[in-house]
């Protein structure tokens, strides 16, 4: 099926190849692709660095994984206009992990996870995405952004609590109890930083609105401070190690340099070491951010396939996911994966092929090179809101209050479970209980929708009286294990005074085996009872899964006929 090649394809470079070798890339297409590149590498840097804060990390490592990442999986991936970086949704899995075991442990986690990726590509499981429901997808994207939101609040109300627990609730009561003492010029460089971006985009700019938000959020607490105020910058929480063994103050000036991530600190500062006790700790989180990785990566794949009208490479996607996860660890930089609101910027703002997202890189590279001291400048309380902005977006509220409105009562109920799941428990949890709980509220639905009719007197089906004795029993929708049983366990009481009966089968689509085993049970009740079974107008999958079953003819039990027509002549005729 063509249509469907994208989601079965794999290979390197897809989407490169596609944009830049099998279609001529000229000098305009290039302008273009540099322009989105420099809009989006601009709107990335505050972002980089805000989500490594978030997920429990310096602010640099995000400006690695930005500069690593959103190159190496522009070149191989498969999706042309994805721009992948550090991402909201990945804090709540990525904070817990640095906790726990540092830096180190999670750069190894990242590792492992691409290796994971790598497999997944291999194994061709783009597809997948088209088994996870929407109910799942909108639950624990917005239990994710209010687990980013509530990690906020401390640094937007400048509140005096140094390390939040691991548990959400602990964290509530936490933040609760610190509370009272809450920095009012904090809170005010938040609130001016928040105020920007609501009101920025009524001035129909096309800068975008998180620019001047932080901008003027920094302006402000420059000022504040410099007037008595103590608001927390990056500069001033944020220290590194210089060559000499002098300490700095926010960000290093420095290229990202290879080193092995079991080298790098560990959660008591020292070196984390490689063991297999080590890697078998970190299995689950590396599964994890692969899954998550995967779903968004793929995700925001789809939402720019129906904003271009292009297609993605599903599993070339997940190989360049993959690839861009090995490598971005090895430098510095934390997990990474395809950003949809950098992405959608990105194609707004003219990209034409994975050019831009390179370009977008290559941006992020020179103002850590060159802007690293006018970085350490940026407040804290600035950078918490622009979070809690990001973290309302991905929540896509507005979709999710149209789902509880309309959707059925099983998909809110799918909502419900996988977006309270991911708030107390894990995200892992979620998804899948969320999966599950889906499939098994579907054949449900599925089973219900098989039902068997007695049409023995509807004359539009059965035109001629049949003998005394006999009926005609149709049954409509799959014949699963869900639903076979109560089916004919119905027919079983229906046909209880019968000499036999006709099942008219041109309704069932599907035969399972735990249907198959049901209607082989209902001949062995019939032949024990006496009771004729005539069975008419099979379908192709049933008849196959008989055939292969070694299902046949029994005289005097059960009889086949291709089509409804013949059996019920045969049955008047007293045919055998």
């Amino acid at each position: 099926m063509p249509h469907r090649a994208h989601l079965f394809s794999l290979r390197v470079a897809h989407a490169f190849r596609e944009a830049c070798m099998d279609e001529r890339y000229t000098g305009r297409r290039f302008f273009r692709d540099a322009m989105a590149g420099l809009t989006v590498g601009i709107i990335a840097i505050p972002l980089s660095m805000a989500l490594a804060i978030a997920s429990g990390v310096a602010p640099q490592y995000g400006l690695y994984t930005a500069i690593i990442a959103g190159f190496v999986i522009a070149l191989t991936g498969g999706s042309r206009f994805s721009i992948s970086g550090p991402t909201a949704a990945f804090v709540v899995i990525l904070y817990p992990i640095a906790e726990k075991y540092g830096l180190g442990g999670l750069l190894l986690a990242t590792l492992m996870s691409g290796l994971l990726l790598i497999l997944m590509a291999a194994m061709r499981l783009g597809r997948f995405i088209e088994y996870i429901p929407e109910p799942v997808t909108l639950g624990f994207t917005g239990g994710i952004a209010v687990v980013i939101a509530t990690l906020q609040v401390r640094d937007f109300f400048g509140l005096p609590v140094t390390d939040l627990p691991e548990h959400y609730w602990d964290k509530l009561a936490t933040l609760a109890h610190a509370f009272p003492a809450f920095d009012d010029m904090s809170l005010l460089v938040a609130g001016t930083t928040f105020a920007i971006m609501l009101l920025w985009p009524r001035l129909r700019t096309p800068i975008p609105a998180h620019l001047p938000a932080v901008l003027g959020g920094s302006a402000l607490a420059f000022w504040l401070n410099a007037h008595g105020a103590s608001i927390e910058t990056i500069g001033s929480r944020f220290t590194y190690l210089l060559a000499d063994g002098t300490q700095g103050a926010g960000i290093p000036a420095v290229l990202p340099a290879f080193q092995w991530p079991w080298l790098q600190p560990g959660p008591e500062g020292q070196v984390l070491g490689l063991s297999w006790d080590m890697v078998r700790a970190l299995l689950p989180d590396a599964f994890a951010i692969a899954m998550l990785g995967a779903i968004e990566s793929l995700l925001c794949a789809v939402v720019l396939d129906g904003m271009t009208g292009k297609r993605h490479s599903a599993n070339s996607e997940l190989l360049g996911q993959g690839i861009g996860n090995v490598l971005t660890p090895l430098f510095g930089g934390i997990t990474a994966t395809a950003a949809i609101a950098r992405s959608a910027a990105n194609f707004r703002a003219g990209a034409e092929s994975p050019v831009a997202a390179m370009i977008h890189a290559l941006v992020v590279l020179l103002a850590l090179v060159l802007l690293a001291d006018v970085l350490a400048y940026l407040p804290m309380p600035a950078m918490a809101a622009l979070l809690v902005m990001v973290a309302w977006n991905m929540s896509e509220a507005p979709k999710a209050v149209h789902l509880l409105k309309t959707a059925p009562s099983s998909d809110i109920l799918v909502f419900l479970t996988c977006f309270g799941l991911t708030v107390a428990l894990d995200m892992v949890i979620a998804i899948t209980t969320g999966v599950l709980l889906a499939s098994v509220l579907f054949m449900r639905e599925m089973a219900r929708m098989t039902r068997i009719t007695d049409v023995t007197d509807d004359r539009r089906v059965v035109p001629a009286t049949l003998p005394d004795g006999w009926q005609v029993f149709k049954i409509n929708g799959p014949l699963f294990f869900a639903a076979a049983d109560r089916v004919f366990g119905e027919l079983a009481e229906l046909s209880r005074h019968s000499r036999g009966f006709v099942l008219y089968m041109d309704g069932v689509t599907i035969l399972d085996a735990g249907g198959l085993a049901a209607l082989v049970k209902l001949i062995g009740t019939c032949r024990q009872s006496g009771t004729q079974v005539v069975i008419a107008d099979l379908q192709f999958q049933p008849l196959r899964t008989l055939a292969r079953a070694g299902v046949v003819p029994e005289e005097g039990v059960s009889r086949f006929f291709p089509s409804l027509e013949a059996a019920l002549e045969a049955v008047r005729s007293g045919r055998d």
